[in-house]
């Protein structure tokens, strides 16, 4: 195996030497880590079947032989695959709560967390809030995530991809929530007739076809069919425009993340009032509108998906 082990003996030596592989291979870090330091810990202390927060002290902490094993083989894995750490781990962390992930679903990294963690706060009254769609719900950790935050909402996960549902499904168990989140399948509204919500939050593909091209390699490991938004970026986009405003309730409100797909928004549509959000932990690319302006600039909406 390149880049042997040997001599190396305790947990901080694999965190280093793995690190140094990473950066050594020039790998990418985008999928909840953002250096090689951090990946390297997150997939030895998984190694390991230590938390993720294990308190520093035990770093010194000599690893057995088969551990140094099983270490060396999945920093090898990673390497190698150039999948996200994630999917070797198939755990996710998002707004505080752990995920189940596989590669039917998108590493959960939307900068949405903060605003779910704050119960939509200022934007909409946590108390009224009753019903949720997260629509485009890969894993489900925007919905269950509110449903966790909103204790008393029910919430809906509509998705197109059977194996995202299942991810989903193993998700809403997970944290106890059949009782509150149930799995749509669902082509965005389609199969939703009839159901209205207080908030619709959705992550959807939204990357332009240049763009998803140009990503680095640990990005074609995730589902196409959760990234790519067509030639623009903005196909479901689009759709999720005109057709939301019939799914919410008298003073609802959409959510959408659009990303780097912000910018051609705007020039498509420069009379509508999108309310960009920003986030104390970062991330932006997410507009906020009320039903009210959904319903005002509705025509301006299909004019564009009718000629699309």
């Amino acid at each position: 195996m390149a880049g042997s082990p040997d001599g190396l003996r305790t947990i901080q030596d694999f965190i280093r030497w793995g690190a140094s592989r990473f950066n050594a291979a020039g790998l990418f870090f985008g999928h909840g880590t953002d250096n090689a330091l951090d990946e390297a810990a997150q997939l030895v202390l998984f190694a390991l079947h230590l938390p993720p927060d294990l308190p520093a002290m035990y770093r010194d902490c000599s690893l057995t032989e088969p551990e140094r094993g099983a270490v060396a083989a999945l920093i090898e894995r990673r390497i190698t695959e150039r999948k996200p750490a994630s999917y070797l781990t198939n755990r996710a962390w998002f707004a505080g709560l752990e995920f189940y992930v596989d590669d039917q679903v998108l590493v959960p990294r939307s900068p949405l967390a903060e605003l779910v963690e704050a119960g939509f706060d200022p934007w909409a009254d946590a108390e009224r809030i009753r019903r949720v769609l997260d629509l485009c719900a890969g894993s489900g950790c925007i919905g269950i995530a509110a449903a966790v935050y909103l204790p008393e909402a029910e919430v809906d996960l509509a998705e197109i991809s059977q194996g995202a549902l299942a991810v989903a499904a193993r998700n809403i168990a997970r944290h106890g929530l059949d009782d509150r989140v149930r799995v749509v399948e669902s082509d965005l509204f389609s199969c939703l007739t009839g159901r209205t919500y207080d908030a619709i939050v959705s992550n959807p593909p939204y990357l332009s076809t240049a763009e998803l091209a140009a990503l680095p390699e640990e990005y074609h490991k995730e589902p196409r069919l959760g990234l790519a938004g067509g030639e623009s970026g903005l196909d479901l986009v689009l759709r999720i425009l005109y057709e939301a405003p019939s799914y919410l309730n008298e003073g609802g409100i959409l959510v959408v993340e659009v990303g780097n797909s912000a910018e051609e928004l705007e020039q498509r549509f420069p009379d509508v009032p999108f309310m960009w959000l920003e986030f104390e932990r970062g991330g932006e690319g997410v507009f906020l509108m009320r039903r009210e302006q959904l319903v005002e600039f509705h025509p301006l909406f299909e004019q564009v998906v009718e000629r699309a």
